[in-house]
């Protein structure tokens, strides 16, 4: 991974709503896994963009 993508990776975390962080962190099943979708949605469209720019 080069350190473009890295950052980008970092930006969409440090960028996380609380609402996303609040549940992440939930005991409730169903809310962790609505902010394990979401966070992994981010990092993939993160992730692609570094890989389009890239080209």
């Amino acid at each position: 991974m080069d350190d473009k993508t890295k950052t980008r990776i970092l930006g969409v975390i440090e960028r996380a709503p609380q609402w996303l962080r609040n549940d992440l962190a939930a005991k409730d099943p169903a809310s962790r896994a609505r902010a394990e979708e979401a966070l992994a949605a981010m990092l993939v469209d993160a992730i692609r963009e570094s890989l389009e720019t890239a080209d």
